[in-house]
């Protein structure tokens, strides 16, 4: 018999589901390996078509199965698999709901970013990497994990940027690609350490970018990389 149309499309769409969740669960362990997380802290996510595939609550990354993809509509319905979803889903939905361009989100408790958090209100503009989270990274205030308050300060921290550090908690990333979002990830917690040993000086304070220089760099970003 031949696979109907309508066949067709929901095995391509799960084929594209185990392919994400597979990254998905390979970008989670990561976090882990390079020391942006502990444990299960932190969190990850992808979105493929209108299923948002996220990371479960209190499950070992490295204890992952294809079996165990977790997913949830738009509304927050779980529409795949039986594990609860991670405890943090407000913030990924909140996201995904907010820019649809948005395909991935990366959360961890990166060391370095959190410590900025308990200190400032923005991480001062110290390499031109900012440039590439759309400005100045914000500190949202604080409000316990998992609530639709702590997603609403998160969104008003990420207001034409695409990372923002949560105050005693962590940070934010999201991407077109969970590779574009991981590396702001990275890049973040790279600036976080940066700005905290160069302030450690004694006697000196860490020479900031001005905002000209750092729309320089918007605008140089735009062609950087590989073209087709």
């Amino acid at each position: 018999m031949t696979q109907s149309r309508a066949e067709g499309a929901e095995a391509d769409r799960r084929t594209a589901e185990e392919a994400a969740w597979a990254d998905l669960v390979a970008t989670a362990r990561r976090t882990v390996a390079e020391g942006l997380v502990v444990g299960t802290s932190g969190n990850v996510s992808v979105r493929v078509g209108d299923t948002v595939l996220v990371t479960p609550s209190g499950v070992p990354y490295d204890r992952l199965t294809p079996d165990d993809v977790t997913g949830v509509g738009l509304d927050g319905r779980q529409v795949r698999g039986t594990l609860v979803p991670t405890s943090e889903l407000p913030m990924h939905l909140a996201v995904y709901r907010a820019d649809p361009g948005a395909r991935a989100v990366v959360h961890t408790h990166a060391v370095h970013a959190t410590a900025v958090s308990l200190l400032v209100d923005e991480l001062p503009p110290v390499h031109y990497m900012t440039a590439a989270l759309g400005g100045p990274v914000r500190v949202a205030p604080y409000a316990a994990y998992g609530t639709d308050e702590l997603a609403r300060a998160m969104l008003d921290a990420l207001t034409d940027r695409t990372g923002c550090l949560l105050r005693n908690h962590g940070t934010v990333t999201y991407g077109s690609s969970l590779d574009q979002a991981y590396d702001r990830t990275a890049q973040l917690e790279w600036m976080c350490r940066l700005w905290l040993t160069a302030a450690s000086v004694p006697g000196r304070a860490p020479s900031l970018l001005t905002a000209a220089q750092l729309a320089e760099v918007t605008e140089r970003l735009r062609g950087y990389g590989q073209r087709s």
